[in-house]
């Protein structure tokens, strides 16, 4: 019967020569110092995978080389594994290599895993005793305290019966990782397979992809197929976060592709040089980091010089956990939630490491409440694809739609609209217009600045009927789908009314200052008492006795509160006139059918020099179609 294959990938770590090789060599049968250099020199150099059948399930198993100078290595390695074999020599004890693989598998968040202690055909029991001690005291209070410490020998074979069962009981105690994410892998290393083409191995952090997928790789922009996967060395349809894969893209270049770069699909992922991070220091006597120290950064398979600023401190001891940004000496791909390390330059050892939260655009203010309130807030939410999905819409202050969430969350867009849709039946988020949604906070700010924009306007204007559209969409400052949407939602709950284009509080009426009152009224009167043929500026300056300047403003207030219209070549007409016409008009083609434009000024006892006027402007506004110099009723004629 065939093994059952899951995403599970394990790691060796270890001191050199502690017989990490040696041991995956008996469990699997593999040996994974490939590389001539590395039968030559003894040791691993790069990371050696292998398929590993425990159970009747079959797993990766990943060999990390253990000399000081392939530390970066190491770090690769560990990013994406999920349980680990701590690797000690029953002979040599506890060495330095051996203490910080644990400290970056403790940073890196690994939590399962146990203690092999290897060569113990060259030790006595009393030596093997003495080293447990060591282990009891290395691991305490840590994900290790507590777990088995099983003695084997690599050469005998003994221990065998009692390391194999504590290896299956370690396998079924670790959840496989999710593959429903954005497909992402760090690429460990590349080559060319003649027949095939470029081939870049390493282990998803995230989702699946499958042969005839289309795959980016970035930074570099590389775009293609995949054409095979193989998976702990055999043929398979799909590679999975947490397996050990092989991927072949035929027609890239393989010396173009470095370790660090991703393969992942378009429209999530870029490389970006700022990130925000939750960082925490080793707990280990002489650990420190000042602002703006200079540091290697290592995250998936990356590894690049970085300077750390923190943002609420000047400094950081032994143990301490802060909030800091990170500025890159080269741009890197990661994403929220990422594991990183960070290591002194000189003396070169590993000082701490953390979460990465987020690609930020630039250095965010030092200091500053709001701030460290902002980055507490996005460490919290990035735990979860909802609470991002939903922080990063309270962010978008001018509305986003699934896809911008999408990019930002780096959550798969069919996930993000499904998510959007459960915050919009629960009220959180709003579909401010068609597929561009608001979080409910801003809907509810935007909202409060458009009413007050109106309200000062009013303030401002007593006399007019309202803010003009175009006017009260630059005050607010929103684009137009948003400023549509914002204003719609308005003036259907009432809050707002639109009139001609205008914008008001409801059951607002335009109101004449005082001053100028009994001007307005005699202006009015003079428009009623010859409604078809009224006044200009200057016969009603000259009929009030006010200057022409006045009568002008005065004119213009009555047409702003809506009793006055205005039409073209300067004239006006009182708003009572204009609908007396309009009911004559339709009168008149309801009766006859048609007008001719001629016989307008005797229905209205008027001359040629209003009538035609008129009939244009009910043209204009829709209620008469011309064709020639005949009207008819729009939509009728």
């Amino acid at each position: 019967m065939p093994e059952r294959q899951i995403n599970i990938t394990l790691g060796t770590a270890g001191h050199i020569d502690h017989g990490k090789t040696a041991l995956v060599k008996l469990l699997t049968g593999c040996d994974t110092d490939r590389l001539k250099e590395e039968k030559e020199r003894g040791m691993s150099i790069e990371l050696g995978f292998a398929p590993c059948k425990i159970g009747g399930i079959e797993v990766g198993i990943v060999d990390v080389p253990g000399h000081e100078h392939f530390i970066k290595t190491m770090v690769a390695g560990a990013t994406g594994i999920d349980g680990v074999i701590l690797v000690i020599a029953a002979d040599d004890g506890v060495m330095p290599q051996t203490r910080e693989h644990f400290d970056i598998l403790t940073l890196l968040g690994v939590g399962h895993g146990f203690i092999a202690l290897t060569k113990i055909d060259r030790a006595s029991a009393e030596r093997i005793e003495a080293v447990r001690g060591q282990i009891a005291e290395l691991v305490r209070g840590t994900f290790l305290e507590g777990a088995p410490v099983l003695g084997i020998s690599n050469v005998t074979g003994e221990g065998f019966d009692t390391f194999y069962p504590g290896l299956v009981a370690l396998v079924e105690s670790i959840r496989p990782k999710g593959v429903e994410g954005v497909f992402r892998l760090p690429v460990e290393r590349t080559f060319s397979v003649q027949g095939y083409g470029t081939v870049v191995t390493g282990i998803p952090v995230s989702g699946s992809a499958h042969v005839g997928d289309e795959v980016v790789l970035v930074p570099k922009g590389f775009s293609g197929r995949i054409n095979a996967i193989q998976v702990y060395t055999e043929e398979s349809d799909a590679a999975k976060a947490g397996q050990c894969a092989a991927i072949n893209v035929r027609h890239w270049d393989h010396r173009a592709i470095d370790r660090g770069d991703v393969l992942t699909v378009a429209g999530y992922f870029e490389a970006a040089q700022w990130y925000a991070c939750k960082l925490r220091l080793l707990a280990h006597e002489g650990v420190a980091l000042k602002n703006g120290g200079q540091v290697k950064f290592h995250t998936g398979t990356s590894e690049t010089p970085a300077k750390v600023y923190l943002v609420d401190a000047e400094r950081m001891g032994p143990g301490e956990e802060r909030f800091v940004q990170v500025r890159l000496d080269r741009p890197v791909v990661a994403g929220p939630g990422d594991s990183f390390i960070v290591r002194n330059l000189s003396p070169v050892l590993t000082v701490g490491g953390g979460t990465i939260i987020e690609a930020t655009a630039a250095r965010v203010k030092r200091n500053d409440a709001r701030v460290m309130a902002d980055l507490a807030e996005r460490a919290a939410a990035i735990t979860s694809e909802k609470a991002f999905v939903e922080y990063a819409l309270k962010a978008a202050g001018d509305g986003a739609t699934t896809d911008d969430l999408a990019h930002r969350t780096k959550v798969l867009r069919n996930r993000a609209a499904s998510i959007v849709g459960e915050l919009k039946v629960g009220g959180t988020a709003v579909e401010i217009a068609p597929a561009l949604f608001l979080h409910s906070v801003a809907a509810a700010e935007k909202e409060k600045e458009v009413v007050e924009a109106v309200k000062d306007f009013l303030a401002e204007h007593p006399e007019t009927q309202g803010i003009a559209l175009d006017e009260l969409r630059e005050k607010s400052g929103l684009a137009r789908p948003l400023f549509d949407g914002v204003l719609g939602r308005l003036t259907a709950a009432g809050r707002l009314a639109e009139t001609q284009g205008r914008v008001s509080l409801p059951g607002h009426r335009a109101a004449v200052p005082e001053g100028d009152r009994r001007l307005a009224e005699s202006i009015e009167a003079l428009f009623r008492a010859k409604p078809f043929a009224p006044p200009g500026v200057d016969e009603a300056a000259a009929a009030t006795g006010a200057s022409k300047a006045d009568a002008e403003r005065v004119m213009k207030m009555l047409v702003e509160s809506g009793r006055l219209v205005r039409l073209p070549e300067g004239l006006y007409f009182h708003g009572e006139a204009i609908a007396q016409a309009r009911t004559k008009i339709v009168a008149f083609i309801e009766r006859e059918g048609k007008l001719e434009s001629v016989k307008f000024k005797y229905i209205i006892d008027t001359t040629r020099r209003y009538a035609i006027p008129l009939l244009d402007y009910f043209d204009r506004i829709g209620v008469t179609l011309r064709v020639g110099n005949t009207r008819y009723l729009k939509g009728r004629g």
